[in-house]
Parts: C-alpha cells; structure tokens; sequence
C-alpha cells in the first residue's frame, strides 16, 4: 500500500505544482500607443480593443488588430476603422449617426465576453460642445483592471462626471491643448480620477506632428515618470501593485515596438 500513496501524493504535488506555475504564467496586459488617442489594449486573455483609429501618415500604418472597436467622437482622426487589420467582431461609437453638432451621446453599458465597456459623455470643448461638438469617455474593465480613456476631453470634469466614471487603474489622458485640455488641466484630471497604477499620456505634440503642443507643459514638476523611448508599448502585470501612479511616456513608432516589462513596485 504505501508506494500507492507515494504515488497519490507525488501526484497531488505535481498537480498542485502545475496549478501553481500556470497561475505565475498568467500573461500580462498590454497597452500599445500609435500615436494622438490610437490606442490599442490586449488583455491576459488574447483580447485586443483597439480606441479612436486615425490614418495620420506622420504616424505611419502600424499593423493593429482588434475584436473591439470603440470611437469616442466622429472626427477624422479618430474614427478611421479602416486602418485596422480585419473587421472587429464589435464596434462601439460615443456618437449616433448625425452631422455636426447635432450628434448625441450613445450610452454603452455592454458586456462583450468578460469585458465590459461602459460610456460617460463629455464635451470636445470647454463650452459645451458649441466649438467642436460631443465627446466620449470610455471605461473598459477587463480581467480585473479598469482603464479609462478619455478621448478629446475639452474640460474639466464635474464631480458627476468624476462619480459616473468611478475606480481608475490606467488612465489614458490627453495632454497636448489646443483641441484638447491642456498639461495643466491634465494634472488636474489626474486629481480628480486618482488612477491607481499608470497614466499613459496621448494627443500631443511629437516630433514629425507638431500640430499640438509638446508633453512639457504636462511633465513639468511631476513626480514618477517613467519615459520610454524605445518602446510603444506597456506591459502591465495583472497583479502589479503601486505606491503611487507611475506617469508612462510611451514613444510612437512606425513599426511595432519592443515590449519592454515593468517591475512590480
């Protein structure tokens, strides 16, 4: 009898070994920056949204794919489905189908698998939308984190704005003004959403696209700020633990980026 229960128990060490090093094998998410609010994210699952597509040509035409499409405005530089590889199995638009400023607010509070993506609406300007129209924040809560992007934001957000939009992991901020709030009223925002691990700022000046305003203004007297020059991409443990958010300056790049990992904090 005893080498069958050497036998049971080498198995049960071996199963709970394996259980063990899948759990350590869990992928991570990403978050790919293709330049203004392009922003793709892939979860720990495989599954790939992919936010405000635009064809800028000083930008390039990176190859991103996606199962879940969301537009937060119909401006030409952020509605551009057709630079994505294949059509996404959903779509989702901040705006219904009418022209100009007339266009009101979809409200999303859909699941798609386990994914859930919920809409907040905005202003594209500080005057309710009488310069450049209607805007959508979208909230993606997937596999445990919540990321937050808030498309061209033109104000600041009221404490109702702040309440409909809720906990934040990441938040993905415009920073460059002129169409946009600006690097002040960005840090602001930050005040307000309290994200817990990261910012990764978009929607401003680069060299190549300087039709907005560089990320200084912004950085300026900003404490854990992580730049990244040689990568569009962020790697997030889905069990990464911060002190404090870490600001991600993410480089654009015509090609596809080189992963680089965050260590947990």
């Amino acid at each position: 009898m005893k080498p069958f229960y050497f036998a049971l128990a080498l198995i049960f060490i071996m199963c709970a070994s394996f259980m063990v090093m899948a759990q350590d094998a869990k992928k991570p998410f990403s978050v790919r920056w293709h330049g203004q609010s392009f922003i793709q994210i892939e979860t720990p699952g495989g599954k790939k949204i992919a936010i405000d597509p635009h064809g800028i040509p000083a930008f390039g035409r990176p190859a991103v794919s996606a199962d879940i499409l969301l537009v937060s405005h119909e401006h030409d530089d952020h509605n551009q489905i057709e630079v994505l590889d294949g059509k996404p199995g959903r779509e989702f638009r901040g705006l219904k189908a009418a022209k100009g400023r007339s266009q009101e607010w979809n409200k999303i509070d859909e699941k798609v698998g386990g994914i859930h993506i919920k809409s907040v609406g905005t202003y594209h300007d500080a005057e309710q939308g009488l310069s450049r129209g209607k805007n959508t924040i979208f909230i993606i809560e997937a596999e445990g984190l919540r990321f937050v992007h808030l498309g061209d934001l033109g104000h600041d957000l009221s404490d109702e704005h702040v309440k409909a939009i809720g906990a934040v992991d990441v938040l993905l901020l415009p920073i460059g003004g002129v169409y946009t709030i600006n690097g002040e009223q960005a840090k602001k925002v930050i005040t307000q959403l309290k994200p817990r691990l990261y910012v990764v700022p978009m929607h401003y000046g680069v060299p190549g696209y300087d039709d907005l305003l560089p990320a200084d203004e912004f950085l300026e007297g900003l404490a854990n700020v992580r730049k990244m020059p040689l990568s569009n991409e962020l790697v997030i443990p889905a069990d990464l633990k911060a002190e404090a958010p870490i600001v991600a300056i993410l480089h654009w790049q015509k090609t596809a980026g080189v992963a680089i990992p965050v260590p947990k904090k």
